[in-house]
């Protein structure tokens, strides 16, 4: 294992964890879960990112990493009126369907039918109204607000991988300068939480939550890997990172899935000059997610500590990349570009019919029009 590995393993899941644990804190918070589910919840979380990283990298000798959905955490948070029993239903069901694109090929094929444009209007849809929320939360913040925000922009010029997180620190800086918090140490501790199966939850959030973690993460994940010159075990992995979301979700966990910005930091000939040797950064990675699952309940503490407008703004920076790249797929095919603004609106509208949230029914009504445009005669 050379530090080299390491080191990029470290920096993998420092930015994976940082830059979006307050969206996962949100997502939780929508769920009206108890800090101590909120707490299984991490703690399981990065214990499966750990388990399947290991698992793949070991298993195919390519490396492979995890990430947690944070396009569906995006959509867990933009949820209304759903409790967390319903949600780890809404959780099994994603992470079922996941495992079985793995091993029904039929089944994967028929979501891979589904247009990049309607599918990444649908996300856009999804993440468009949190940087909207994190921007309208800066006035509140005053001189934290512009010190985030100029260190997210000065970042980004040279790393943007990192940018989210030193935007992160900034904003802790500020808040606990000359008042650090408290931290008391405490062990992490997983909870179980029976299932609830209600048609709400599982065509609202779980039919979803498996589509924009199919399209938005697995599908990028495994194209990180092509364009590094490995051949992913498409496979192996989905159904491995269904069956840890299945499992994961009984202690109250989202999905699992292929990893794509933070894969890239494990792949690049810094890591490993022998690319056959690569894959034990997979190892290096679990280590570091088990670190992070042992110090879960200190993170959340903290950010739990710090003013609420803080974490908002936080998220709506950490979304912003995602947004950019989902309005880009929407808009790039000129003949779908009107089915995907009627998706994206829709979506973003926070519609909710006979309890089904709106990220489904922007789906559905992206996909009618653009039947309605292939059936109807054309115009001279």
């Amino acid at each position: 294992m050379r530090l080299s590995m390491i080191s990029a393993a470290l920096v993998a899941a420092l930015v994976g964890f940082g830059s979006t644990i307050a969206l996962v804190l949100a997502a939780a918070a929508a769920l009206q879960a108890t800090p101590a589910q909120t707490a299984s919840w991490v703690t399981a979380i990065c214990l499966m990112k750990a388990a399947g990283s290991a698992f793949l990298s070991a298993r195919g000798r390519i490396p492979t990493v995890l990430a947690w959905s944070t396009p569906g955490a995006a959509l867990i948070a933009a949820t209304q009126g759903l409790t967390m029993a319903e949600g780890v239903g809404a959780f099994l069901l994603a992470g079922a369907l996941i495992a079985a694109s793995g091993a029904i090929r039929p089944l994967g094929a028929l979501i891979a039918r589904i247009p990049d444009s309607v599918a990444s209007a649908m996300l856009a849809g999804v993440l468009l109204p949190f940087c909207l929320r994190g921007l309208a939360a800066s006035p509140s913040l005053g001189p934290i607000a512009a010190a985030m925000i100029a260190v997210f922009a000065l970042v980004r010029l040279r790393n943007p991988a990192l940018a989210v997180l030193a935007a992160l620190s900034t904003g802790l800086i500020a808040a606990f300068w000359g008042a650090p918090p408290a931290l008391a140490l405490a062990w992490p501790q997983l909870t179980f939480i029976a299932p609830q199966l209600s048609t709400q939850a599982l065509i609202g959030l779980g039919l979803p939550l498996y589509l924009v973690t199919m399209a938005s993460q697995n599908l990028p994940g495994f194209a990180t890997q092509r364009a590094a010159g490995y051949t992913p075990q498409v496979a192996p992995a989905l159904i491995t990172t269904g069956a840890l979301s299945v499992l994961g979700a009984l202690a109250g966990a989202h999905t699992v899935n292929m990893a794509a910005i933070t894969a890239a930091l494990c792949m690049g000939d810094d890591v490993h000059p022998d690319r056959d040797q690569r894959w034990k950064v997979g190892l290096a990675y679990a280590g570091a997610w088990v670190a992070l699952a042992a110090l879960s309940p200190e993170v959340i503490g903290l950010l739990r500590d710090l003013p609420p407008g803080i974490l908002t703004l936080l998220v709506g920076l950490a979304l912003l990349g995602p947004l950019t790249g989902a309005l880009t797929g929407a808009f790039a095919a000129p003949p779908q570009r009107f089915a995907a603004t009627i998706t994206l609106t829709v979506t973003a509208s926070g519609l909710a019919l006979y309890g089904v949230g709106a990220a489904f029914w922007g789906l559905l009504a992206g996909l009618a029009v653009l039947a309605l445009d292939r059936i109807s005669p054309k115009p001279r």
